[in-house]
């Protein structure tokens, strides 16, 4: 089977990890096990050298020849590397590229799969800096098992347990399964982000999308074979790496990005949260003065009802996804909006959920089609993607399957 690196740093949770050893042992995977100083404080290396009947990794500089380049060899033959428990120090240290031991080192190093189970106390884990430098590690296709919730060793109450072992262990075997294919050779469309309204040339109206959740479909696309054209509106998350990033600013311009190239796609995910209403600006900054100020609104033009509403449409190309982001009614006005907008699934979500939405690194969803509302739980946004485009992979093999071009 698999060579997995397993690395463990230094919280309560890397007992776990001695479970999470065994449990990848007993799916056929080799284990070697990476501990950094901290960890060896809770578990000893000769524990895990005598559950992977290897010698455990402990250092950066090993006596012996060529022992410095160790962490090369290594990220050369791993078939992926899983780090739980990852501490907050160990995440921040993966996000900003700090390479001050074995652990790190080798995350530089190696191109394959890498997944992390996050464990620390729950305001660490909630903590913008945390938040942020998960985020980052997504967006570069790092894979996140999410933490448990519950009694923490530090007699707190709330998120940020290590994932149980047998969960870990199935996210490994979900991530090493071999890619599937469907997407291979498919031209895919992501809008993400808000879009930003200008007043004047200081102030705009906009929204609080932050770009995350069509990010992670974009990835997640591209990582399935397809090429990746990304529409993205303002965002400071880190962009994927896809075939093509299309910045605008307005829903103007994202009207006449997508519109321009939606001939050229097999599918189309509308994942961004483009304004409904916008304004001519002000060449100047408006004055303040006594009294409100009146702003008269227009209406956008509506990119997904426009795409719905293209001539290839008859012939199902290209395949047409929408978001709605609702705060009451939400599977009510998804269907409505799946009618109206001729799409053919339309992903509700509820943005008045603190833990779902916008801005958020989880959500939860429900996928709505002609026949069926499946809701998808909370989960990592990555993980989210992943479920929506399980859903999207039937409709796009049907276009194999009805000769449409590619």
């Amino acid at each position: 089977m698999a060579l997995i690196a397993l690395g463990v740093t230094g919280g309560i949770g890397a007992y776990k990890a001695v479970e999470i050893a065994r449990g990848l042992q007993k799916q056929g995977h080799d284990v070697v096990a990476i501990m950094t100083e901290s960890a060896q404080r809770f578990v000893t290396p000769l524990t895990f050298e005598a559950i992977t009947r290897r010698a455990v990794v402990t250092e950066l500089w090993t006596p012996g020849t060529n022992a410095e380049i160790e962490h090369i060899a290594l990220a050369s033959t791993a078939d992926l590397l899983l780090v739980a428990p990852a501490t907050a120090n160990t995440i921040g240290k993966f996000a900003h590229g700090i390479a001050d031991d074995f652990l790190t080192s080798m995350y530089l190093a190696t191109k394959v799969p890498v997944v992390i189970a996050p464990a620390m106390n729950s305001n660490m884990f909630a903590h913008p800096a945390v938040a942020a430098n998960l985020a980052t590690l997504q967006a570069r296709g790092v894979r996140v098992v999410e933490p448990g919730a519950g009694y923490l060793a530090c007699g707190w109450i709330g998120k940020g347990r290590l994932a149980e072992p047998d969960d870990v262990v199935a996210f490994v075997q979900q991530v090493l399964a071999p890619p599937r294919t469907t997407f291979s050779g498919r031209s895919v469309l992501v809008t993400a982000g808000p879009t930003y309204e200008n007043i004047d040339p200081v102030r705009y109206i906009g929204n609080r999308a932050s770009g995350r959740m069509g990010f992670a479909l974009a990835a997640e696309a591209a990582r399935r074979g397809g090429r990746v054209t990304l529409v993205a509106g303002p965002s400071r998350v880190p962009v994927p790496e896809v075939a093509e990033v299309v910045r605008v600013r307005s829903a103007a311009e994202m009207h006449a990005a997508v519109l321009s190239r939606a001939g050229a796609q097999d599918l189309v995910i509308m994942a961004a949260a483009v304004a409904d209403y916008t304004l001519d600006p002000a060449p100047q900054k408006i004055a303040k003065a006594e009294g409100p100020l009146v702003l008269s609104l227009s209406r956008t033009r509506d990119i997904l009802a426009d795409l719905g509403a293209l001539p290839e449409r008859a012939s199902g190309r290209p395949v047409l996804v929408g978001f709605a982001a609702e705060t009451h009614d939400v599977i009510a006005h998804a269907r409505a909006k799946l009618a109206r907008k001729k799409a053919d699934l339309i992903v509700a979500n509820d943005v008045s959920r603190s833990d779902a939405g916008f801005d958020v690194d989880t959500n939860a969803v429900t996928i709505v089609s002609d026949s069926a509302a499946v809701e998808v739980p909370l989960a990592s946004k990555a993980d989210i993607a992943a479920r929506i485009l399980d859903a999207i992979e039937p409709l796009v093999a049907r276009l194999a399957a009805t000769g449409s071009r590619l």
